[in-house]
């Protein structure tokens, strides 16, 4: 449990941080907005998009499986931008174009592919067989 907690505040943190340097390196894509958020509001936007990715992302997944298929899987950057889209909208004063958004889904699915690469649960159900 320690374990699913630590990934997950390594997950909250890394797209924490890949929020900010998308919206620095990639800006809002909004004509007059300006972000005003600090680093607790950076915070909240990683955490929201943590929760959205994690308990909404599936569901839309399966929703939008004919058009992951037909386009053999480019759809899923799509997807990934209206999570980000989604997570800035319910964050407050922080906001994102959609363009900008689908950019910025490919950032942190990179993200979040280098940390679920890195830190690999243990499959505790697996026994190593000795041979004789």
């Amino acid at each position: 449990m320690r374990r699913q907690f630590a990934i997950f505040l390594t997950r909250w943190l890394l797209n924490t941080f890949g929020i900010w340097l998308a919206i620095e390196l990639f800006g809002t894509g909004l004509s007059d907005a300006e972000v005003t958020a600090g680093i607790g509001g950076f915070l909240l936007a990683g955490f929201i998009f943590s929760v959205v990715n994690s308990i909404l992302r599936p569901v839309i997944v399966i929703f939008s499986l004919p058009a992951i298929l037909l386009t053999l899987g480019l759809f899923t950057f799509v997807v990934n931008g209206f999570m980000v889209w989604i997570s800035l909208m319910l964050a407050p004063n922080i906001g994102m174009a959609f363009w900008n958004s689908i950019i910025t889904g490919m950032v942190l699915s990179l993200i979040n592919y280098i940390v679920s690469s890195l830190v690999v649960p243990p499959n505790e159900h697996q026994h190593v067989r000795k041979e004789a």
